[in-house]
């Protein structure tokens, strides 16, 4: 389990400043992973929510810094890790990306998961655990989500996760748009909410479409959900917002092919684009295929994002999310180490608390 010594014994930078913040980088499918693990000042709270509350109104710089250009870019996304409150929960996790805050995010869990059991955060007998699956219990802002990681010859590999109660808001709505006139598309909540439209109806083929042409699209209607439809949570307020918008290739019922695949783009936050399949957003279109009776239980459906990396899904078993009918939806894919960082300001620079280009 020493796959992170090397990683963390990089350089540390001594600051007047006082800002000195060290990560370590992952991806999954392609997706960067920034967690960060020393250096952000106390964060105050007693529950998760609380601690994301604290962290938006008083440290925001922080992820400005972290997330956007020089150190970062437009499409970065960042893992705070803070203590948990819940009594299950190995780790809490804040999300961060160039808008602000997350709820949920998958392929942070799936990264985060191997990140747990390489550095010690669940413990892991070598010895005589060196196959099998390592559990860990990660609080998110949406819940405490339960990943598990595959161990192979005392190294991590791939990780699947169980969400939390996952649901579809609502099905075949329209909405009205200046662009595209009426469109049809659900909403769905999988640790996040989002909006799920076929690319045919924005005249997109998400296979071939330029990514720009897919971003202005989303903004559309995105733009058109926020403007016409309430989301509300039965948790908690902070849960019921627009995350992202989720354009398909419309491909949504289950085959038994065992190469069939359904590709889409993910639009999130401030027009960010999920290089990967989206893992939230990957549970979100299940909870809504089941919903409409395109998928069963424990029916498994690959998903394939725009670096044409693949997550598996299925829906596990059904639940209640408050009134809704919900299920717990299983999400797998990789994650790799990319590298180590520590980061620096300088008090003279204009630019230390980062810039976005758009």
């Amino acid at each position: 389990m020493s796959e992170l010594s090397d990683l963390e014994d990089g350089g540390v930078y001594s600051l007047e400043e006082g800002i000195q913040i060290r990560t370590v980088e992952m991806h999954t499918g392609g997706e960067p992973l920034r967690i960060i693990t020393s250096g952000y000042p106390e964060i105050k709270g007693e529950t998760i929510l609380q601690k994301r509350r604290f962290v938006r109104d008083n440290l925001d710089y922080l992820r400005k810094m972290l997330m956007l250009e020089p150190r970062g870019h437009a499409d970065m996304y960042g893992a705070l890790l803070v203590e948990p409150d819940a009594e299950n929960a190995d780790m809490a996790v804040l999300f961060l990306h160039n808008e602000g805050y997350g709820l949920m995010c998958g392929h942070a869990i799936i990264a985060l998961g191997r990140y747990a059991v390489d550095t010690g955060v669940v413990a892991v007998d070598t010895g005589s655990s060196s196959y099998g699956e390592v559990p860990v219990f990660i609080q998110c802002p949406c819940g405490v989500v339960k990943a598990f990681v595959e161990l192979c010859e005392g190294k991590s590999g791939k990780v699947r996760f169980v969400s939390v109660p996952a649901f579809a808001f609502a099905i075949d709505l329209v909405v009205e748009t200046d662009k595209y006139g009426p469109v049809k598309l659900d909403i769905g909540y999988g640790g996040a909410f989002y909006a799920i439209v076929s690319g045919d109806k924005l005249g997109l083929d998400v296979k071939t479409c330029k990514v720009r042409d897919a971003i202005d699209a989303a903004a559309v209607i995105s733009r058109a959900v926020k403007n016409q439809v309430k989301l509300t949570h039965p948790d908690s307020p902070d849960l019921a917002f627009l995350y992202g918008v989720i354009i398909t290739d419309s491909n949504d019922r289950y085959s038994d092919d065992p190469d069939d695949c359904t590709k889409n783009i993910t639009v999130f936050a401030d027009n960010a684009v999920d290089r990967c399949p989206c893992g939230s957003g990957t549970t979100a279109r299940i909870a809504v295929q089941y919903a409409k009776q395109l998928i069963g239980l424990n029916q498994l459906r690959l998903f394939e994002g725009m670096s044409r990396s693949k997550f598996g899904g299925r829906v596990l078993k059904e639940t209640k999310c408050g009134e809704f009918d919900a299920v717990h939806v299983e999400v797998a894919g990789h994650a790799f180490y990319t590298g180590s960082c520590s980061f620096r300001v300088e008090k003279d620079d204009d630019l230390k608390y980062g810039f976005l280009l758009k």
